[in-house]
């Protein structure tokens, strides 16, 4: 078994938080406090659900939360863009991050299935 901080997908997850942390520091003071909050903590909420699924004998559950947790952070992203909260060059690396997530979400899945 990997360790988590070696996995791609919780690398992938990481690098994603790191961006927006820093594009969260833009956002006008409502949408800080409010949506870039719960986007950081659905990240987090992620990565505890990644490395807690590494550590498991029975992934699926986990891998089920995190798949859904990658999916809210993707409306929250969606939302941040058409409120202006986001610049559009953080919002495409961020999508690109956020598909790759989710890609590595789903083979881990089908993976637990086999």
């Amino acid at each position: 078994m990997a360790t988590y901080d070696n996995l791609p997908v919780y690398k992938a997850t990481y690098d994603l938080l790191l961006l927006l942390f820093k594009a969260c520091r833009d956002m006008q003071r409502d949408y800080r406090y409010t949506l870039g909050e719960a986007l950081k903590k659905e990240l987090i909420d992620l990565m505890t659900n990644i490395y807690r699924a590494n550590c498991r004998a029975e992934k699926k559950e986990l891998l089920g939360h995190a798949t859904e947790n990658i999916e809210v952070v993707r409306l929250q992203l969606r939302l941040c863009n058409e409120l202006k909260q986001i610049p559009l060059k953080h919002f495409i690396v961020a999508n690109q991050n956020v598909e790759s997530i989710s890609k590595q979400l789903h083979a881990w899945m089908k993976s637990c299935k086999n």
